[in-house]
């Protein structure tokens, strides 16, 4: 997932695409384990899409934060 594809997602889209991709990792892990996982270059890429969802989450949270101290100080 290329990150202007999640940035354009909503918060709630964005928690549900993590969950999605926290499941998948660990079926890739049980296959893993398993000696079954046929693309071993799937692990990396679901762990980057996960750190990818992750910082954007925090950038957002860090957004409304700052967002919300400016309203604060304006008063």
């Amino acid at each position: 997932m290329k990150i202007k594809d999640v940035r354009a997602l909503d918060v709630k889209e964005l928690e549900h695409k993590l969950d999605e991709r926290y499941k998948e990792l660990f079926n890739l892990r049980f296959q893993w384990e398993a000696g079954q996982l046929v693309d071993n270059n799937r692990l990396t890429a679901v762990r980057r899409d996960i750190a990818r969802m992750k910082t954007i989450l925090r950038e957002r949270e860090i957004a409304a934060l700052a967002a919300g101290q400016r309203q604060g100080e304006a008063k």
